[in-house]
């Protein structure tokens, strides 16, 4: 009778992935099994997507408000990433200091090591917990590109050399099964990985097709593959699960600047963000294939990024658009009005454990976020697991 109730051995580390979700460190290898952590974050997004809403809203978009920013200036930021305090860290761009926003919706702003114009354009939360900056134009050398990163839960920014690839390289980042960085071709000619298992040790690697302006942000595949987001290229481009081969495949839809960021559906498949595409698009859970959507609203430059809201809704961001727009859980494309409109607006959002999205604000005055209502939001584990938070 004594082992009738016994504990598994497993019991804090199941209850950590199915209950609660995980802040994935990958130094354990077992981490890149991919399809065991995809069926994971799905049982937990299945809890939420099924527990209903707290309020029936008006607004289909759901609750939204506008708060007071700290610090505002054109092409201020772009991209954002939730640490593992809850904290939501918007990330430089063209800005001189950097500015967060705490669980508390406490706004602040802090020094940065390193500005310039354009500086950095997306972020991503690495395995150790650090906020990675993704380097578009940052240059201390002619030779080097200049990364930058804050450290922990100390906060502390520092600066470190990557490797040089030309001007406006990179756009975008994403962390793969491995817990390293891929940095998403943006006009460099080569790939750029860091890893952080392995301190901060840079590679780089070729790849099949480049062009200027070529992607605009990543996702990571329930596969484990890393896709980057077509925005001037003819075809999409990804990088294995086992991050040693780098291959294309046909779109069924391409234009110039046609898409900025993408995400991550529920059910595997990868929705790119229309920027000014005039259809949507998504890419099948196996990336094998693309397909095409209508959408209810378009125009240039229309969103930048995008979000996985806790009832399983995809938000575009909006960046020059005039409403709001999203994919129900459902497939069902829908519109939605905004508090807040101008030209280059936001740029990137993030989904906290409270249910809110905030949206990162590129030339906006003031910031904007959604309440989503959720009765069961996502855990913190789950909003900054490598397959939601990336832009």
């Amino acid at each position: 009778m004594s082992n009738n109730f016994k504990i598994s051995s497993a019991w804090n580390s199941d209850v950590q992935d199915l209950v609660h979700g995980r802040i994935n460190y990958f130094e354990d290898s077992s981490y890149a099994n991919n399809s065991v952590n995809w069926a994971k974050l799905q049982k937990l997004m299945n809890v939420s997507i099924n527990s209903g809403t707290v309020f029936n809203n008006a607004n289909v978009g759901g609750i939204i408000s506008t708060y007071s920013l700290l610090y505002t200036t054109p092409n201020a930021y772009l991209g954002g990433v939730l640490d593992q305090n809850g904290t939501v860290y918007f990330i430089p761009h063209s800005a001189t200091v950097g500015q967060r926003v705490t669980t508390d919706a406490v706004v602040s702003t802090y020094s940065l090591v390193y500005t310039t114009s354009t500086a950095y354009a997306g972020g991503i939360m690495t395995s150790l917990g650090e906020i990675v900056f993704v380097p578009h134009t940052a240059a201390n050398t002619a030779n080097a590109t200049m990364g930058q990163k804050i450290t922990g839960r100390t906060g502390i920014v520092s600066t470190y050399p990557l490797v040089r690839r030309g001007d406006t390289a990179y756009y975008g980042g994403v962390v793969d099964s491995y817990g390293t960085i891929h940095f998403v071709p943006y006009s460099a000619t080569t790939g750029q990985k860091v890893q952080t298992i392995v301190r901060d040790h840079i590679l780089t690697y070729s790849l099949v097709y480049t062009t200027s302006g070529a992607y605009a942000g990543g996702v990571l595949s329930s596969t484990g593959e890393v896709h980057f987001v077509p925005h001037n290229a003819n075809r999409g481009q990804k990088v294995s699960s086992n991050g040693v081969s780098v291959s294309t495949y046909s779109l069924a839809y391409t234009t110039t600047n046609a898409y900025a960021g993408g995400v991550l559906a529920f059910n595997g498949e990868m929705h790119l963000i229309p920027y000014n595409a005039t259809v949507g698009q998504k890419i099948a859970a196996n990336g094998a294939s693309s397909s095409t959507y209508s959408l209810v609203y378009t125009t240039s430059n229309a969103y930048l990024g995008g979000v996985l809201a806790p009832n399983g809704d995809i938000h575009f961001i909006p960046h020059s658009a005039t409403v709001g727009q999203k994919i129900t859980n459902s497939g069902v494309v829908q519109t939605y009005s905004l508090s807040y409109t101008t030209t280059a607006a936001y740029a990137g959002g993030v989904m906290t454990a409270d249910g809110d999205i905030y949206f990162v604000p590129h030339s906006a005055a003031v910031g904007q976020k959604i309440v989503t209502t959720t009765a069961i939001p996502f855990d913190i584990g789950l909003c900054t697991s490598s397959f939601l938070n990336k832009l």
